[in-house]
């Protein structure tokens, strides 16, 4: 099985800390240089240097506030100029929890600017290098949501169907060039959001958090919550040259808990 990313290039998104991070180790580990992206230049910086290195790959790094489209475009577009992109990873924090009937208006549109458009204006700045380099692998990091929405998440519901719908078409779209574009959707996973979701829900229920916390893996079949390398392992596996006829696919890593197929 070829794993082998030696030569390869991958912007991953989000990537100081959680599922980014661990997706940019482990493509490391693979041989890619990791271009890391998000807005903290601190925190990039610290990142950048932990990354493996071992195949003599010199990784960079990228400062851009997602919550931004217009500084994400033109913070990629620069780059691409004159630094091939052959691995796309869509990876940004989910929006903050609530009732949906209670979501102000300004609530979806700052989550739709922050998934969907950024996905897309990332794809649309590095689409051509995919093309004339031979290799494209678009892989967006969503949510179990896309198949059975979360309660108390109803923006975060909402917005990424319409990223999993998106997705779908752009596979559609890319699969003639030999890009894929593929989501992985993680359920319960030990990151920074986690701990807010759990703190919430100890809050809401008078229980402690570790109380609210063994609730939610009693959900799971497995019985645990994922560790952010599990989702990653999912992610680079779709990024390297033995996933290259698998396209258009949700990728569930929920230890089982989604109860649909």
């Amino acid at each position: 099985m070829n794993l082998d990313l030696a030569n390869k290039t991958a912007l991953v998104c989000g990537s100081t800390a959680g599922i980014g991070n661990a997706i940019a180790h482990e493509l490391a580990e693979m041989g890619a240089t990791i271009v890391l992206i998000a807005r903290n230049e601190e925190k990039l910086n610290q990142a950048k240097a932990a990354l493996p290195s071992s195949k003599g790959q010199v990784h960079a790094s990228l400062v851009a506030d997602f919550s931004k489209v217009e500084e994400v475009e033109a913070v990629v577009q620069a780059y691409v100029k004159s630094n091939p992109i052959h691995i796309l990873i869509n990876n940004t924090g989910g929006p903050p929890g609530g009732p949906i009937a209670e979501a102000k208006r300004q609530e979806f549109v700052d989550a739709f600017s922050m998934h969907l458009l950024c996905n897309h204006t990332l794809v649309q700045a590095v689409k051509q290098s995919m093309i004339d380099g031979g290799y494209g692998r678009i892989i967006n990091i969503i949510s179990t949501s896309v198949k059975q929405p979360l309660n108390g998440l109803g923006v975060s519901n909402t917005v990424r169907g319409a990223v999993a719908n998106w997705a779908k078409t752009m596979a559609n779209e890319l699969g003639v060039h030999g890009i894929t574009v593929n989501n992985v959707l993680p359920g319960a996973t030990a990151t920074e959001r986690l701990s807010s979701i759990v703190a919430n829900k100890a809050k809401k229920t008078g229980k402690t958090e570790e109380e609210a916390l063994k609730g939610m893996e009693a959900q799971v079949p497995m019985k645990r919550v994922a560790q952010p390398e599990e989702v990653a392992a999912a992610a680079a596996f779709l990024a390297s040259p033995a996933a290259a006829y698998i396209n258009g696919i949700n990728v569930p890593v929920d230890g089982g808990r989604t109860a649909c197929l």
